[in-house]
């Protein structure tokens, strides 16, 4: 075991899957030499030579459409858009021809082994054009694989499993706990289930369940729930596609009660997919309406990103309203 930051286990994943099969490449804007703009493609053309590790020209759709013939073609591309952000650009390439290229050529073809790694999310003061969490628009998507680790061993192990699976995976990295987030990760190999979330903390009152960096308020406000009597679950979804949805509801007939953080605006985010499934699935078992903090139906403000974001208070007094209810 080490002590890795969320940066150093992309890393040291990477170096993993680059180690282990020589097929996988890596390639983005900047991540070559420089090692992008966070570092986490650092050393990596120094260890496997610039065929395997190198920059690309500034054209998400380009990256895209190059790493779909790589995919196809036999290769493991690792292709890396430099923030969530700029990923719309490649949003056509991503679906209609990453996700429905096994579909519509009856199996013959696939692009399967295209992994995209992208930071998504706010808390860095970056303002409306690197603060988004795109989740939901791919989520619509049959064909793709979503992944969001909360810390650096669900990282490792995670971006491990998404570079192996045999189906094409937008792995988003919060950003915000980049370097924040530390904990202890296995230097050697290590793979995590896709599609399977994680009971992080198991309660008796309601069901916490997030994502990524909301994941870190989520416990802050379960902690501050205890003191006053009350009992939280927390799930950590770790897949938004496919999600687990049997553990989800399994934990709401429990507690009978659930509510849902994320970071992107309340309109038809991935929380209200959550929300609508276990509304049918446990109707009998709610004793309360399922909860939604979200961030607000606007461009993400760089002014007033602390109001914007869900946080662990606005996270508690969502849980006082669903128990009080």
């Amino acid at each position: 075991m080490a002590k890795m930051n969320l940066l150093q286990a992309i890393n040291s994943a990477l170096i993993t899957a680059m180690t282990d099969d020589e097929r996988v490449m890596v390639f983005g804007e900047d991540v070559g030499h420089f090692g992008g703009v966070f570092r986490a493609t650092s050393h990596l053309q120094e260890k496997f030579g610039r065929a395997r590790c190198f920059n690309t020209p500034l054209t998400e759709q380009g990256i895209i459409g190059f790493a779909n013939g790589l995919a196809s073609q036999g290769s493991v591309p690792v292709a890396e858009i430099q923030f969530g952000d700029y990923i719309f650009p490649a949003f056509d390439q991503i679906v209609n021809e990453t996700a429905k290229w096994r579909y519509r050529s009856g199996g013959q073809f696939s692009c399967g082994t295209l992994t995209i790694r992208t930071p998504y999310g706010g808390g860095i003061a970056g303002g409306h054009y690197h603060s988004q969490s795109p989740e939901a628009y791919f989520a619509h998507t049959p064909g793709l694989k979503i992944v969001v680790p909360r810390n650096p061993y669900q990282a490792k192990g995670l971006l491990l499993s998404s570079i192996r699976d045999d189906n094409p995976v937008l792995f988003l990295e919060p950003k915000r706990i980049y370097r924040a987030s530390v904990g202890e990760v296995p230097e050697e190999d290590y793979e995590l289930p896709l599609g399977k979330a994680d009971v992080v903390k198991e309660g008796s009152d309601i069901t916490l369940l997030a994502w990524g960096q909301q994941m870190d308020y989520m416990e802050k406000a379960a902690e501050m729930a205890e003191k006053d009597g009350i009992s939280c679950e927390i799930i950590d979804l770790r897949s938004i596609l496919p999600w687990d949805v049997e553990a989800v509801c399994e934990s709401v007939a429990k507690t009978g009660r659930l509510l849902i953080a994320q970071e992107a605006p309340l309109t038809s985010g991935f929380a209200s997919e959550i929300a609508a499934t276990v509304q049918k699935r446990c109707f009998l078992n709610l004793e309360s309406p399922i909860e939604r903090v979200c961030g607000l139906d606007t461009p993400f403000p760089l002014a007033h990103e602390k109001e914007y974001l869900p946080d662990h208070l606005k996270v508690f007094e969502g849980i006082k309203r669903t128990v009080q209810f």
